[in-house]
């Protein structure tokens, strides 16, 4: 199996669904049908088979799914049986929000630090986590084994950022910054544009309000 070949919005579904087996596992439910993970999900039961399909045959015919099974194996299919050590650069408003999001945490993800090279910012605490200067990215990276960085730098930093995390031996990025960034090929890159997403709500709202 190819990672490759898998759409991303099937990743994107297979993260909902173990969310929601999550909330079922802990009600003591055993078995689950397609079309109960479908009606929990939004989704139709179709598309369920079809995602799960891609990565092997894990409910029985007539009985369904083995809630525990499905959860573990969705799990493991995301990567999130490990843990992993993650590092946010820029401590402005959304910076330190995210820090600050337990949520992180019972996912898998360790935020074990967080730069700015704001001097009125460094040195503050986050939670547990002193502000440092983006000159201390190296040591962190190295010290923690980090693969992943968030960046919520202004766009006018943010290349410079990716930069320097990719020199440090940052493999995955999610970025925040309203712009492209240029990475090599084996850095996996996933912009997160808040404004662009509000704006295909106001598109969708200002379609129903003229009547398409």
């Amino acid at each position: 199996m190819k990672a490759l070949k898998i759409p991303e919005a099937t990743i994107t579904r297979l993260s909902v669904y173990s969310r929601f087996l999550e909330a079922i596992d802990k009600k003591g439910i055993v078995t689950i049908s397609s079309g109960e993970i479908a009606e929990g999900t939004g989704v139709s039961p179709a598309q369920v088979r079809k995602d799960l399909a891609y990565f092997g045959e894990f409910g029985t015919r007539g009985v369904g799914y083995n809630v525990k099974d499905l959860l573990k194996h969705t799990l493991k299919i995301l990567g999130l049986t490990n843990r992993w050590s993650v590092v946010v650069v820029g401590a402005g408003n959304l910076g330190s929000a995210l820090v600050s999001y337990r949520g992180f945490r019972q996912r898998g993800f360790d935020i074990v630090g967080v730069f700015d090279n704001d001097l009125t910012k460094i040195g503050k605490k986050l939670l547990d986590l002193e502000v440092l200067g983006t000159e201390e990215i190296p040591r962190v990276v190295k010290e923690h084994n980090v693969k992943m960085g968030v960046i919520t730098a202004p766009a006018s930093a943010a290349q410079d950022v990716a930069n320097i995390l990719v020199k440090s031996g940052v493999k995955a990025i999610l970025n925040f910054a309203p712009t492209v960034l240029n990475v090599p090929d084996h850095v996996h890159v996933r912009n997160i544009d808040l404004s662009t997403k509000l704006e295909i709500l106001t598109f969708h709202l200002g379609m129903e309000n003229e009547g398409y």
